[in-house]
């Protein structure tokens, strides 16, 4: 397949497919993350939900729901309080990461400065827990507020396992499980759960988000080391540089010898970075071939959203929805 079929066309036609439902989120969005007093929310909110993002995790909310006959309003609510839990997780990031480019853009805190991210990050999970609220359902109320603590419980588990050359393939899927998963899962799980589907349709989206969200950050970590950065919006190498162990390099420490394993001890664990040594870890990955291995790891998990799948009904919404893990890996394809 080209990039085209396999990435941009799922995409476009579950977009148009859910368009009208789409465009009332960004209408309750905005509506939402306007502020009468402090007009800096809204400032620092437009910049990154009006940078051109794809709302690939509200859309999974939508179709969710879809898929399940929902035919009320209240997908819309939970497609945005989504949203705003992963703009608000996105904020913080940036801050802790000291990232100085997202989606091609200046982040907020560079633009503006770390406390107003931070703070604007709170009022928006502020803003996602009145949404969910607002659909009377404990159950979506409890789904999404578990999902929200997992991301921050995965965020911390990362501080630590990070820089941690001991940090195992284990840890590291259980940090993505949190930091990245747990809220496209929650986004798939909560589309069933309001429109009252059989458990096992609620377990199924569950199961699919939850291997889309691992194999999309999978994905994101290997193109850290050889993607374009026109075409990510991320420089090459950040993850490097912010001294991260993500799954290829946790692969090649695995299989170092002394002298290399030295060298990630350095670059990582000590934080003594030096000219050519990104293209020194390039290298070692390509010694190994772990960017090879860490691409069989997110195709594997992609085949598993596709076949939790399988066990929902027959629909248009079911096709694009298995496009989309053809969607998430197909840019290391």
């Amino acid at each position: 397949m080209s990039l085209d079929d396999a990435v941009a066309k799922p995409h476009e036609r579950l977009a148009k497919a859910l368009a009208v439902d789409l465009d009332a989120v960004n209408a309750l969005i905005r509506t939402r993350m306007a502020s009468e007093h402090a007009p800096r929310i809204p400032e620092v909110t437009a910049h990154l939900v009006e940078a051109g993002g794809k709302r690939l995790r509200p859309m999974l909310t939508l179709a969710a729901a879809r898929m399940c006959g929902y035919a009320g309003p209240y997908h819309v609510h939970l497609a945005a309080t989504v949203e705003f839990i992963h703009t608000a997780t996105l904020l913080h990031d940036d801050v802790v990461d000291e990232s100085g480019q997202r989606r091609g853009r200046p982040t907020a805190n560079l633009l503006w400065d770390n406390k107003s991210s931070v703070l604007v990050g709170d009022y928006l999970f502020a803003r996602s827990f009145q949404l969910m609220t607002e659909t009377d359902n404990m159950r979506v109320l409890s789904i999404l507020s578990d999902a929200a603590a997992t991301i921050a419980e995965g965020e911390v588990l990362q501080l630590t396992a990070a820089q941690d050359l001991r940090t195992s393939e284990a840890i590291y899927l259980q940090v993505v499980r949190g930091k990245t998963a747990a809220l496209f899962s929650a986004a798939t799980k909560v589309g069933g759960v309001i429109a009252g589907a059989e458990e096992d349709r609620i377990a199924a989206l569950h199961a699919y988000g939850d291997a889309l969200g691992i194999a999309f950050q999978i994905v994101d970590d290997l193109l850290d080391y050889q993607g374009d950065t026109k075409a990510t919006g991320k420089n090459v190498g950040d993850d490097f540089r912010e001294r991260k162990l993500t799954l290829p390099v946790i692969k090649a420490v695995a299989l170092a010898d002394a002298e290399e394993r030295a060298f990630w001890k350095r670059v990582i664990e000590k934080g003594d970075q030096r000219d050519g040594d990104l293209e020194h870890a390039i290298a070692l990955l390509n010694r190994h071939d772990t960017l090879e291995a860490t691409r069989q790891d997110a195709l594997g998990w992609a085949e598993t959203a596709r076949a939790a799948m399988q066990s929902l009904p027959e629909s248009e919404l079911r096709t694009m929805l298995t496009d989309l893990s053809d969607y998430v890996v197909a840019r290391i394809n």
